[in-house]
């Protein structure tokens, strides 16, 4: 590594969905940073994703798992990393109803992981920074008005949402606790290139493509905010350099939809994009029995980081989706080759849908 390096960053997960676009961002837009991606590659990790810097100088992949505190130990011990954004989880709502100890070991256990192996950075580096990327579901749910800050109390209904709760609630302690310097965003639902077909949007665009049935939770009424993962890892970036030390900063798209306008709105441009009639991807819709502990509604008050900040989203829903299923219908084969194995095993078992 060349003298002109900065900083060593770490990035937890970054061969995932929205890692994979931080990723991205940092190793173009910071030359003078060495981007070190941490990713134990599981189901929803693929470094299809980050083909386009394959080689890069100022870039390097690491295998392995942050569960494994003596590699972890080890690995913090061997580089001495100046930042870690922390955004390896599991994120699945419906796979943390039927698997919560997974949740627990990666989302909590992993999390803590990374703070102890942190502590013995801070002893070294007063500019050290731990910024960990956390979810809206940890604020529960809402009524028909109101929005989540950061101000709000966390009120998780999910295995997963209360496995990030509690990661949240450990990184604080080490900042009150150790004194360790940190910062926390809290998202709402991301959507984008590269995302893994068991959210939503890309698996309805896939569904869609080939005539399978749209599964639609409960009425479909059920309300989230939609921000387009681009967006985040800008958001991120900012948040990273320019966020107090100790804070927390929502990330929302300002873009409330109830999922049964959403999937019509997609139903609608795929109908366009494929050379369809109008109306044939609507007939693919089913409703489904509710998912156990559904929040009814997600709305974040981005208004703390537009104000410090600066930041907001650059494109409305419905030029972020079009951009969206365009890159999907583009990506066919990346499509194809991500919802090989496991997934298929994993998703010939049980019909599924997705809210995140």
């Amino acid at each position: 590594m060349g003298k002109h390096i900065q900083k060593k960053m770490l990035i937890t997960g970054g061969a995932g969905f929205i890692g994979s676009h931080t990723v991205r961002r940092f190793v173009r837009s910071y030359p003078q940073y060495h981007i070190y991606n941490l990713d134990a590659l599981t189901y929803a990790g693929n470094l299809e994703n980050l083909k386009d810097i394959e080689g890069v100088s100022n870039y390097s992949f690491v295998k392995g798992d942050i569960t494994d505190t003596r590699f972890i130990s080890k690995l913090f011990a061997t580089i001495n990393f100046d930042g870690v954004i922390h955004l390896a989880a599991e994120s699945h709502v419906d796979r943390s109803i039927t698997d919560p100890l997974s949740f627990v070991k990666t989302n909590i256990f992993g999390t803590v992981n990374l703070l102890n192996a942190s502590l013995d950075l801070i002893k070294h580096n007063k500019d050290f920074v731990f910024y960990h990327i956390s979810t809206d579901e940890v604020y529960g749910t809402l009524g028909e008005t109101g929005l989540f800050a950061e101000t709000t109390p966390y009120c998780p209904n999910s295995p997963y949402s209360a496995s990030k709760a509690g990661a949240d609630h450990f990184v604080r302690a080490y900042g009150e606790t150790y004194g360790l310097p940190y910062v926390i965003s809290n998202c709402s639902n991301n959507y984008g290139p590269n995302q893994f077909p068991e959210k939503l949007i890309p698996l309805f665009i896939n569904n869609i493509v080939n005539n399978k049935p749209l599964p639609v939770y409960g009425d479909g009424n059920y309300t989230r905010d939609w921000l387009y993962v681009k967006d985040h890892a800008v958001a991120i970036d900012l948040v990273f350099h320019e966020g107090r030390k100790g804070e927390t900063y929502n990330i929302g798209g300002f873009n409330e939809w109830k999922n049964i306008e959403l999937v019509k709105l997609l139903c609608g441009l795929m109908d366009k994009k494929l050379g369809r009639n109008k109306g044939t991807a609507e007939k693919l819709i089913t409703f489904t029995k509710n998912r156990p502990g559904h929040d009814l509604r997600y709305a974040i008050d981005a208004s703390k980081i537009n104000r410090e900040l600066g930041w907001k989203p650059s494109v409305t829903f419905e030029q972020g989706l079009e951009k969206t299923i365009d890159w999907y219908l583009e990506n066919q084969e990346w499509l194809s080759n991500v919802t090989t194995g496991g997934y298929r095993e994993y998703y010939s078992k049980q019909y599924h849908q997705l809210g995140k």
